[in-house]
């Protein structure tokens, strides 16, 4: 199918890169949050991340107001009754996410394309909240949407052949690499990463080594361009903690067991750089 209008669900750090990304794209964007003001606060932090651009001489004035224009805030899941695809990209909340699903199949069009950019859930499981699991996928983007050039494609058992072209289509046209991963918990990306965050935690929280001294060595050790608490940190230390107890929980293997100390920071409130403070603090 011809996709024109994306709905993005979710103003935060992920649904604002995606709907950038599609903006820019030449997708007309509808950004839909929890109510209009939250879902304006969205689309003006892509205006300000494009006027930065701008500053840096890396767009033009007239194509960061092309992109603007592409850029419509709602505040209610009906107003994305037109859209040919829909992206949700909401906290990794089963039980939200479904909601929001169950919602949107009864107010936007039949043939309307549903994707999730969720980064260890279910597809299979997710599709099946709808009444039309051949037309939902796995899109994972990855964080910061804008800069990351990778999309992680994921078919839950019902999706369609026409679906997943439909949306490695779109993808591509957001200037993405599209792969291809199994429905299992994780998929790809987070299967091999999350484990590797968590084992730093672990080296932490066992006296191994420092803070800094674990993101250096894995730094100039294994020539990573950022070390895995830093990572961690940007990822948000809730999602690192939920992307683990869902790889735990679906494959039952004590390799994936959360370290304790991941779980207190995430009890302290200690998220990462959108807090203020995780590893490392942030003014």
């Amino acid at each position: 199918m011809t996709i024109q209008n994306v709905g993005v669900i979710g103003a935060g750090q992920m649904g604002q890169g995606i709907a950038q990304v599609a903006a820019q794209s030449g997708f007309k964007v509808f950004m839909a949050d929890v109510n209009l003001e939250s879902a304006q606060k969205g689309v003006d932090k892509i205006a300000s991340q494009l006027s930065k651009q701008v500053e840096k001489q890396k767009i033009t004035r007239e194509a960061a107001d092309l992109i603007h224009s592409h850029l419509k805030p709602v505040g209610v899941l009906s107003e994305l009754k037109d859209c040919d695809l829909i992206i949700e990209a909401v906290s990794e909340n089963l039980g939200l996410k479904k909601k929001i699903w169950m919602e949107l199949d009864s107010v936007v069009k039949p043939s309307a394309l549903f994707a999730s950019n969720t980064s260890s859930i279910s597809i299979t499981e997710l599709a099946a909240a709808t009444k039309r699991p051949s037309q939902f996928a796995g899109m994972h983007f990855m964080n910061p949407v804008p800069v990351m050039k990778l999309v992680e494609g994921i078919r839950g058992i019902q999706t369609s052949d026409e679906t997943f072209s439909s949306i490695r289509a779109a993808a591509e046209k957001m200037g993405k690499t599209f792969i291809v991963a199994r429905d299992m918990p994780g998929f790809a990306v987070n299967r091999i990463l999350m484990p590797m965050i968590n084992e730093a935690v672990y080296a932490l929280y066992e006296g191994i080594a420092s803070v800094e001294d674990i993101d250096v060595s894995m730094k100039l050790g294994t020539n990573q361009p950022m070390g895995p608490l830093t990572l961690a940190d940007f990822i948000g230390l809730d999602t690192c903690l939920a992307i683990m107890e869902v790889l735990h929980d679906g494959l039952g293997d004590s390799k994936y067991r959360p370290c304790p100390l991941l779980k207190q920071y995430v009890m302290a409130g200690w998220l990462g750089k959108k807090s203020g403070r995780g590893f490392y603090q942030y003014g």
